[in-house]
């Protein structure tokens, strides 16, 4: 368990902190995103697989599965964009207002924040994933159909977002199509139902890794829909746009899926 425990905080301290020291040398922070969601994934898939008795088994290795496919998508969505655009604007803003002498500090103070979060979604696939030796059972199977049901979801969400912006017509516009007319950020809510998953696969186990896999999507939503997710993009929407964001607003939901208002 001390083991686990070292993983499970490590792996996030060490790549943060070494994409924190690639960032003060470059100013590149769009592989921030990247190397945080690297950093889940591998905690997760260690903490998954490791410290079984008899080694891992089924079960194990369906959430190691499944924590490696939520971070090899998107870190893949995440590379791409960063490619186009190196210096993420939200981080960009933030050096602006804290000044070149209080910037790397101020900095690297958010990653930490970042690594507390990342080590409670890791403890999540690892709670998951040591909930029990035994055979794959009913709440596996549920754990893994939602886990899919979100994967697929949130690959939807990101293909239709480019395809949208892909079309010059669409410049200055807001998608209001496909997953996108049921909710405004069905990426975020996909994002969110993931960590869910793991939350059903930790009730194979005790009340422990009930409780230790719990706080994650609670977190997931407090991060997407009250700090970094939603606000920030609405606010550039409202900013941006504002007459057709109105619009959208008043018949599309906030975040969970339903179907679109009728407006007169």
């Amino acid at each position: 368990m001390i083991e686990l425990a070292a993983i499970i905080i490590g792996v996030p301290f060490v790549i943060l902190t070494g994409i924190w020291w690639y960032h003060e040398r470059t100013k590149e922070s769009g592989w921030i995103d990247v190397a945080w969601t690297a950093s889940v994934g591998i905690a997760g898939v260690w903490g998954s697989l490791h410290g079984h008795e008899e080694g891992a088994g089924p079960r194990a290795w369906l959430y190691a599965a499944m924590a490696a496919a939520w971070g090899l998508r998107l870190g893949a969505h995440l590379f791409a964009r960063t490619r186009l655009a190196p210096d993420d604007p939200r981080y960009a803003k933030m050096r602006q207002v804290w000044g070149p002498e209080k910037a790397p500090l101020r900095m690297y103070g958010v990653l930490v924040y970042q690594m507390v979060a990342a080590s409670l979604l890791a403890l999540a696939v690892t709670a998951a994933g040591q909930a029990s030796d035994g055979p794959i059972g009913m709440v596996d199977i549920a754990a893994g159909l939602l886990f899919a049901v979100s994967w697929v979801g949130e690959a939807v969400a990101d293909a239709q977002m480019r395809a949208f912006r892909a079309d010059p017509a669409n410049h200055g516009g807001i998608i209001d199509t496909g997953l996108w007319a049921w909710s405004r950020h069905p990426n975020y809510f996909f994002e969110w139902l993931c960590w869910c998953a793991f939350a059903v696969g930790a009730f194979a186990g005790s009340v422990g890794t009930i409780l230790a896999a719990a706080p994650a999507p609670f977190l997931m939503f407090h991060l997407l829909h009250n700090v970094s997710g939603v606000p920030l993009l609405e606010k550039y929407l409202k900013a941006t746009r504002p007459a057709a964001f109105e619009r959208y607003a008043a018949r599309v939901s906030k975040f969970f899926p339903r179907p679109p208002r009728s407006v007169l």
